[in-house]
C-alpha cells in the first residue's frame, strides 16, 4: 500500500508522485484509485489500488541504486539479435518489466547501436521512450530538475 506523497514508478509511463487516493465510480463499479502525477509531461494517471501488483507499481530507487544504473549505462552492451524484430520485442519486454536496470540496459544498448549502425524509426522511438522513463526516475531519485538529469545522463552515456 502506498501513501500520498510516495514517489513511485509505473512501468511504461515512468516515475511520479502519488497526489491522492480517491474512490471513483467507473462503469458502475466503485473502486479506490491512486492519483499519480508524472512530473515529466505533466500528466496524471489513475491506478486502481487493487491492481498495484498486477501493473508493477513500485517505489522509486534510492541513491545507491542510481550508481548501479550509471554503472550499467557505462558498461559494454549485451549481445542483441541482429534481427530487428526480435531485438525490438526483447527490448520492449525489458521496458515492460518496469525494472530500472532493464530500462537502463535498453537505453545503453540502443545508444551504442545508434552510434555504430543507426536506428530504425521504431527503435529511435523506443530509445526516446526508454530514456524518458529513465530520466523521470532519476529526477525523483536524485531530487533534481529534468535539465540537470538530462545533462547527467548525457555525460554518463558519452
Amino acid at each position: 500500500m502506498f501513501n500520498i506523497g510516495d514517489k513511485v514508478v509505473y512501468p511504461m509511463h515512468g516515475a511520479g508522485i502519488i497526489e491522492a487516493i480517491e474512490e471513483k465510480e467507473i462503469l458502475g463499479e466503485r473502486k479506490s484509485y491512486y492519483i499519480m502525477r508524472l512530473p515529466m509531461g505533466d500528466m496524471k494517471v489513475m491506478i486502481p489500488t487493487a491492481s498495484v501488483d498486477e501493473v508493477g507499481l513500485r517505489q522509486v530507487i534510492g541513491e545507491n541504486d542510481v550508481e548501479k544504473v550509471f554503472d550499467i549505462l557505462r558498461s559494454d552492451k549485451t549481445r542483441m539479435s541482429p534481427n530487428w524484430n526480435r531485438r525490438y520485442r526483447a527490448n520492449l519486454e525489458k521496458i515492460k518489466t518496469g525494472d530500472i536496470f532493464e530500462v537502463a540496459e535498453v537505453v545503453r544498448n540502443l545508444v551504442l547501436r545508434e552510434r555504430e549502425k543507426g536506428l530504425s524509426t521504431g527503435e529511435r522511438k523506443m530509445l526516446d521512450s526508454a530514456r524518458q522513463i529513465l530520466l523521470s526516475e532519476l529526477v525523483l531519485a536524485k531530487g533534481i530538475g529534468e535539465e540537470q538529469a538530462k545533462n547527467i545522463l548525457n555525460e554518463v552515456l558519452a
